[in-house]
């Protein structure tokens, strides 16, 4: 009878094990494809400061020193963004330039970019595409029109795949921030890395570009660069 009792004991322990040592393996099977997963995702993409750097913006060429003047500015304040990016990074530059230009005055500008937002509107761009194929990092700027990239960006940004690049959004506004732009970018390439971006207010860009190059050099300094 004890000898009886002790092989049952035996057996239940090996099913014990048994059951144990599969549960183990089970969940060591389970758990290793999303590891593998999320550091092929975390490598897949360059840092910023390597490789070649562009950076894509859209400027209005006509644009005042703010929202409540209708004085022309000799640069526009995301081109002078753009430059200060292109400084620090040794970037190309490349403007995207409409074929039809927009109104001088903001009133005017901004029914024009809320008529074209609601159209879901594809402005065409003048000047031809830049091959993005040789860059692994691609800025793009613009200044927040009704909280979105001015249309004509979303014309560039459909004709460009930036899939597997680091794209980086920087933009300039009266108190938006960047409006949806990180968002447009994540949605546009889902496999691109986009990275942390940056804005400045107008009206500083153009009244205390020191303290803003600093700034920007910053955002830059944070991302690598």
């Amino acid at each position: 009878m004890k000898v009886r009792i002790t092989i049952f004991g035996v057996v239940v322990i090996a099913l014990v094990v048994a059951i144990f040592t599969f549960n183990s393996r089970n969940q060591r099977n389970q758990s290793t494809p999303t590891t593998s997963t999320q550091q092929k995702s975390s490598t897949s993409v360059k840092s910023a400061n390597s490789g070649k750097t562009l950076i894509v913006y859209f400027s209005r060429r006509e644009a005042a020193s703010s929202i409540y003047k209708d004085k022309p500015l000799p640069v526009g304040n995301t081109k002078r963004i753009a430059d200060m990016i292109a400084k620090k990074t040794g970037g190309t530059e490349y403007e995207i330039v409409p074929v039809k230009s927009y109104p001088r005055d903001f009133k005017t500008t901004s029914e024009v970019a809320q008529r074209e937002l609601d159209d879901n509107a594809r402005p065409k761009i003048k000047n031809p595409l830049p091959d993005v194929s040789d860059y692994n990092t691609v800025f793009v700027g613009a200044p927040v029109w009704w909280g979105d990239y001015p249309m004509v960006v979303h014309t560039f940004l459909d004709a460009v795949d930036l899939n597997g690049k680091n794209v980086v959004p920087f933009a300039t506004s009266e108190g938006s921030g960047l409006g949806n732009f990180d968002s447009v970018l994540t949605n546009q390439y889902p496999n691109a890395k986009v990275l942390e971006g940056h804005f400045e207010r107008g009206k500083d860009v153009a009244d205390r570009r020191s303290s803003v190059e600093s700034d920007v050099n910053e955002w830059l300094n944070g991302l690598g660069y």
